[in-house]
């Protein structure tokens, strides 16, 4: 929608807002997205606020912003217990790979039990359970293993990596194995609607260029990522499950544990797309990635005190 704009000097850039109000840039962009900031506009990846508007007061700022301090104050606990040993390390990643590999697989369709993608991930078949269930357990499990390994080395996130892990997902269809989509897709019941093939390869350049410009919080930060990755849908297949181990790969770069939003909370994972796409609000899905990292954090915690 155009949005007729008054003239320059009738508004605040980010930088002057913050300076005049005494708060954060990233406090700014916060307030305006989540729409606290009266006439606010977006223009591009930035905001300009009118000159006569109010600073809100502390007892308007979101159950989000509280989660986001509670986070960073739980990350300083957990790094003054680490390291952890090799045994905690162990216990810690073989339970949430099964754990997660399920719930990010069973959100797509994939009807293995939690019980049952333990069993595949040992090498056993399931009876009655189609192949492609077991290779995407399999899959799953081998792209995570390489998400590990690119934190390990600090590897920055490209259409590379984005492409290597999609291949190692897609293991039940090898032609789309990390390649993007050539044809046009819909997603049933979604309020937005996937750009076209030829738009896919600049979109994601964008993409990557804008979170790597992006001084938000990291939960934030993911949570318009991951969005935005999921608009795209690149690929014909795997988009969902790449674009949750991408979300990891980077959490995980940043010092924190990963995050495993489960098959329970689906549908509030599904309505916060719409949020964002029909509302422009990013809080559902910023909400729900940092309960599930604050989740992450006190299990980490509780297994050091």
């Amino acid at each position: 929608m155009l949005v007729a704009m008054s003239p320059e000097n009738n508004f605040l850039t980010v930088a002057q807002a913050a300076e005049k109000w005494n708060i954060s840039e990233r406090r700014i962009r916060t307030l305006c997205a989540q729409n606290r900031i009266a006439g606010a506009v977006q223009i591009g990846r930035g905001w300009k606020i009118p000159v006569g508007a109010e600073k809100p007061s502390d007892a308007r700022f979101s159950r989000t912003e509280n989660l986001l301090f509670e986070i960073d104050e739980k990350k300083r606990l957990l790094d003054t217990l680490r390291p952890f040993t090799q045994g905690e390390i162990e216990r810690l990643n073989e339970e949430f790979t099964t754990e997660y590999t399920y719930n990010s697989n069973a959100i797509e369709g994939n009807t293995l039990t939690l019980r049952e993608t333990d069993l595949v991930l040992r090498g056993l078949t399931i009876d009655k359970k189609p192949l492609s269930h077991h290779l995407e357990a399999i899959g799953h499990k081998e792209a995570f293993d390489y998400v590990a390994s690119l934190v390990r080395k600090k590897e920055m996130l490209s259409e590379r990596v984005i492409k290597d892990i999609h291949y190692l997902v897609l293991a039940d269809k090898k032609e789309d194995r990390g390649v993007y989509r050539k044809i046009p897709v819909t997603i049933a019941g979604a309020v937005h609607e996937p750009v076209q093939p030829y738009l896919i390869q600049p979109k994601i350049e964008t993409l990557l260029s804008e979170y790597d410009a992006n001084t938000e919080h990291i939960v934030t930060r993911l949570a318009r990522f991951h969005i935005e990755f999921e608009a795209i849908h690149p690929f014909i297949d795997g988009n969902g499950r790449t674009g949750r181990l991408l979300v990891n790969l980077e959490l995980m770069k940043a010092g924190f544990p990963p995050i495993n939003i489960k098959f329970a909370d689906r549908l509030a994972y599904y309505d916060a797309f719409d949020e964002y796409h029909a509302k422009h609000n990013l809080g559902a899905m910023e909400k729900l990635f940092a309960r599930a990292l604050l989740e992450r954090l006190d299990l980490y915690i509780s297994l050091k005190l």
